[in-house]
C-alpha cells in the first residue's frame, strides 16, 4: 500500500513538473516562429513582430529610401543595451518622431516596425 501512495505521488510530481515545463515554454513551443534574419537582435524586442509589420508597413511608405541595413544600425545605437520602451522614452524627450500614416511615432518604434515590416514574408491572398 505504501509504495502504490509513494509511486502516484512521483507520477503526480513528474506531471506537475512536465506540465509547468509546457506553461513555461508555451510560447517558444506553440508561439509564432519566423525565418532567421541579420536584424533577429533588433526583432526579439517585439512582444508582437506581426502587428508590428503592419504598422511598419505604414511607415515604409512615410520613409522614402529606408534600407534594413541603415535602419538596423541606427537601432542599435538607439536601443543600446537598453529595452525599447526606454529607447522609445528618450525619442520623445528629444525629438526624434516620424509621421507615418497620421501617426506621430518615437523613431525607435516607427524604425523597429519598419524593420519588422521588411523581414516579414508576404501574407498569402
Amino acid at each position: 500500500m505504501k509504495t502504490r501512495r509513494t509511486l502516484i505521488g512521483i507520477a503526480a510530481t513528474l506531471a506537475a513538473a512536465g506540465a509547468a515545463s509546457v506553461a513555461v515554454e508555451w510560447r517558444n513551443l506553440f508561439g509564432p516562429h519566423f525565418k532567421p534574419t541579420p536584424y533577429d537582435d533588433l526583432l526579439t524586442r517585439l512582444e508582437d513582430r506581426p502587428t508590428a509589420a503592419r504598422l511598419g508597413a505604414v511607415v515604409l511608405a512615410a520613409i522614402p529610401g529606408f534600407t534594413p541595413d541603415a535602419a538596423a544600425k541606427r537601432l542599435r545605437a538607439l536601443l543600446g543595451a537598453h529595452g525599447l520602451s526606454a529607447a522609445a522614452m528618450a525619442d520623445v524627450t528629444d525629438g526624434r518622431m516620424v509621421e507615418a500614416g497620421g501617426w506621430i511615432l518615437p523613431e525607435s518604434v516607427a524604425l523597429l516596425s519598419a524593420l519588422a515590416a521588411k523581414t516579414m514574408p508576404a501574407s498569402p491572398q
